[in-house]
């Protein structure tokens, strides 16, 4: 068949990474199973098994030339992914074919590398979600002083700077990644437990010895990198694991769709945009369109992982005593394909945030049709200095900005509310004076100084601690 006259998934064809992919191809998965297969042994016979180190020379040496066409052909025949495997290996190495897999159930081999696996993939995302902070860390110290205006409700309220914005997307990654960080930490082995949790197998293998068999988890545990194994088990790890994960990458999701849409709407301002490269076609029907097509993409699919994340969850809560196999397909599409979706969106973050272009006499030009209203307590004040009475001129300029609201909204007008207020006596103030009145910069608070504060002493410390995964970039596929 042709790479066309079949289904491939958009994840691997369009937006994840080929780093991520690998992550959770089968050749990661098989050469993981060797591995487990070689510490196994090795522990056997470091724990008194008649199991000699010729035999796991053979083993390590072909650690990595999997035979594939062998573990194929004898999975045609036994319908056994694991067993074609064991075939497999003990045909490349025949002095330790006897002792391959000894005491363990498929699960030793499966749930062991799925925990492998999604702790090699959250290290990716947890690199690429660093990336992300420290290029909005960037972009919130250069726009930190640039004053723009805020929304409560998408309505018009006290000014911000740009910068100060930037921060409150960062928070939320920040969360993302102390959660992970967390949850990574905790990842535990399975371990080598046998068919119902009970070690029973290795009772038998080591006659009864309780201490020795004690030793077993811990050993393969750190064989494998790893610091412990879950201490009690059914044949696999709980599925509360995989939901542990996927919450994770659903909460970063939910913070790259805040971003996202807060892009959109900026974009939609024409405030600040995302990159759009020269040849680059915004509709097929309006040539002059430049549509925010990677933050919509962030949005797109970081939806899919947000509702993904329930699928480990349901298969969680569903597992009957000491194991059902009804997680299993499901675990093969929705943990690969979170990651691979949380991998695509991360990119794009990182490449909209690098590219991103803010348009500064905009951005003035909205912030000035609103700041009259903004600028009215100053105002206020300053007639009251002039020997204005506070709870007069309080009414009366909710009239006046009554009157400069409808001419603006009934009349298309300019926002002429510093004229009005210049016409009328009781305020006593020239419109030179008002005039004064007008620095966007007095309006925006400690935002500056909090942008300051922030990238110091939580931003730096992260990127600091983090320092040799930085410095990298993304392009997107399409």
């Amino acid at each position: 068949m042709s790479q066309t006259d079949r289904y491939q998934s958009p994840l691997s064809e369009r937006y994840a990474s080929k780093e991520m992919q690998y992550i959770f191809s089968p050749d990661m998965k098989f050469r993981t199973w060797r591995k487990l297969w070689i510490a196994l042994a090795e522990t056997e016979k470091e724990l008194g098994l008649p199991i000699t180190q010729e035999q796991i020379d053979e083993l390590k040496a072909h650690a990595d030339d999997i035979n594939y066409d062998v573990a194929k052909a004898r999975e045609k025949e036994c319908r056994h992914d694991v067993m074609s495997h064991v075939y497999a290996y003990g045909v490349q190495c025949p002095k330790a074919k006897g002792i391959i897999h000894l005491g363990a159930t498929s699960c030793y081999v499966g749930d062991n590398t799925d925990i492998i696996v999604m702790n090699e993939a959250l290290k990716l995302v947890k690199k690429k979600l660093i990336n992300v902070i420290a290029e909005l860390a960037k972009f919130a110290d250069k726009y930190k002083d640039q004053p723009t205006l805020a929304f409560t409700h998408f309505q018009p309220a006290q000014p911000t700077t740009v910068g100060k914005r930037a921060t409150l997307w960062m928070q939320e990654f920040l969360m993302d990644l102390e959660d992970l960080e967390y949850v990574q930490s905790t990842l535990k082995l399975l371990g080598s437990k046998g068919t119902t949790g009970t070690q029973a197998s290795f009772l038998e293998l080591f006659d009864g010895d309780q201490e020795t068999i004690d030793k077993i988890d811990p050993m393969i545990a750190e064989k494998m990198g790893f610091k412990s194994c879950y201490p009690v088990s059914g044949q696999t790890y709980s599925r509360k694991v995989d939901t542990r994960v996927l919450n994770i990458l659903a909460g970063i999701a939910a913070s790259a769709t805040k971003f996202s849409n807060d892009i959109r709407l900026l974009q939609h301002l024409k405030e600040v945009e995302e990159p759009f490269e020269k040849g680059q076609i915004g509709s097929s029907a309006m040539a002059y369109k430049r549509n925010p097509m990677r933050s919509e993409r962030i949005a797109s699919l970081s939806r899919y992982v947000i509702t993904d994340a329930l699928n480990p969850a349901i298969t969680s809560a569903t597992q009957w005593f000491e194991r059902t196999l009804d997680d299993s397909a499901n675990k093969r599409l929705s943990i690969p394909e979170g990651f691979l979706a949380i991998d695509g969106i991360l990119d794009l973050c990182l490449n909209v945030v690098d590219g991103l272009v803010v348009y500064p006499k905009v951005i003035y030009k909205h912030l000035m049709a609103e700041l009259p209203f903004m600028a009215t307590e100053n105002i206020m004040m300053d007639a009251v200095k002039a020997g204005g009475d506070r709870q007069e001129l309080h009414e009366r300029i909710r009239e006046l900005s009554m009157i400069a609201g409808k001419h603006v909204k009934e009349e298309g007008r300019d926002n002429d509310l510093l004229d009005l207020i210049a016409q009328d006596p009781m305020f006593n103030l020239s419109r030179e004076e008002l005039e004064k009145t007008m620095d966007p910069s007095k309006y925006t608070g400690r935002a500056s100084v909090q942008v300051d504060a922030f990238l110091k002493n939580v931003v730096q410390p992260v990127l600091d601690e983090n320092s040799e995964v930085l410095g990298m970039t993304a392009e997107i596929n399409v």
